[in-house]
């Protein structure tokens, strides 16, 4: 049985051509392709800060030959097994100046709470060569460590002395031919400066006028001149002498902090008390896994820092339960704490150890300070 005649011709069903309406969105939707991807490819004016590797300072890193090591070693004092995770925290950026992030990957991170769209002068300061912030970066990160070590040491009873010394030159500098790295500044305009804040008062009361500094050099004292020159800073103007300069300690025992590509200032608090746990009998967190972040001079005031947002984030996946976070960042806290992560308040070194005492012991932790809005 046929289903078909096949003697039969079936003609094809005309074509009708499209309307005007049809023909415009194609062309409109191919315009806007091409915009798209134009503009996928131009520079931008941003760039993105995300959650950076976590670091346990009671754990092991990697050294610069490759071997993992402690985080954090000591000679000359006994030393004490440690348990759980001092965790500290760090933030990535995506793109600089000789490569900025699309316009895609923009719009992308703008939709991930994880993630900061910043303008890139926030990040790389105009007229800042990448070279120039690679160098300050890791000369806060040398300058973080002594510190932290001087707020530990002190804290467990040990005397520590301050001295201040140029770390290296930027280009241009004012002190070009004057001061050379390794010098230690000992006084300003006849007053003594032990720190970065107090040389910084001396020069900026000159109001660019000469500053004659008394420094140590190869074990023998020297009076130089300087000439500051004058910069802006957040819209006002200030005078530098163009150096990077970290403070040195004479302290009574060898604390070693291992811990490669990472600059910036922001450990200086986990470091000091992965320093403390590694230097005192039991375990300092409970054996629990606790994150911070935080600056920290050697008196113990905890400072402020960059990207604690992205921090929180980090903290939450590395699968801590709680974060120390100075007291200064809360507003940039409140309303992004992600998860079930507790965060505290902290202003000192004393009310950081006051959480890990309680998450320790089983104190009472909703009696401790937290963040709230201002």
């Amino acid at each position: 049985m046929a289903l078909f005649d096949e003697s039969t011709t079936i003609e094809p069903a005309a074509k009708h051509p499209l309307s005007r309406r049809s023909i415009a969105g194609i062309w409109a939707l191919a315009i806007a392709m091409v915009i798209l991807l134009v503009i996928t490819f131009l520079p931008t004016s941003y760039v993105i800060q995300q959650p950076g590797p976590v670091y346990n300072t009671l754990g092991e890193a990697e050294a610069t030959d490759g071997e993992d090591v402690p985080l954090i070693s000591v000679e000359g004092a006994p030393t004490y097994r440690t348990a759980g995770a001092l965790d500290l925290l760090t933030v990535q950026v995506q793109g600089n100046r000789e490569r900025t992030p699309s316009w895609f990957e923009l719009a992308t991170a703008w939709f991930d709470p994880s993630k900061a769209v910043l303008p890139i002068d926030a990040v790389f300061p105009e007229g800042q060569t990448t070279e120039e912030r690679n160098d300050e970066s890791a000369a806060m990160m040398v300058d973080s460590q002594h510190e932290a070590t001087a707020a530990a040491l002190t804290e467990l009873g040990y005397d520590v002395g301050a001295r201040l010394s140029v770390y290296s030159l930027v280009e241009d500098s004012a002190s070009a031919g004057v001061l050379a790295e390794g010098d230690v500044i000992l006084r300003a305009n006849g007053n003594e400066v032990a720190d970065v804040q107090e040389l910084r008062a001396v020069i900026n009361d000159a109001e660019g006028d000469p500053i004659e500094l008394v420094i140590e050099r190869d074990g023998q004292e020297r009076t130089v001149e300087v000439t500051p020159k004058e910069a802006i800073d957040d819209g006002e103007t200030i005078w530098i002498i163009g150096v990077n300069l970290i403070t040195d300690y004479d302290f009574p025992i060898d604390v070693t902090i291992q811990l490669n590509n990472v600059g910036g200032p922001s450990a200086g608090m986990m470091f000091a008390l992965g320093i403390i746990d590694t230097l005192t009998p039991g375990e300092l967190n409970g054996g629990q896994r606790i994150a911070g972040t935080g600056t920290i001079t050697a008196e113990g005031t905890v400072g402020p820092i960059g990207g604690i947002r992205q921090k929180l984030w980090g903290a939450v996946d590395a699968g801590a339960e709680w974060f120390l976070a100075p007291e200064a960042n809360c507003d940039e806290v409140v309303g992004h704490v992600p998860g079930d992560l507790q965060v505290f308040a902290v202003e000192d070194l004393d009310d950081a150890l006051a959480v890990l005492d309680a998450v320790r012991d089983g104190g009472d932790l909703d009696a401790l300070p937290t963040c709230t809005a201002g």
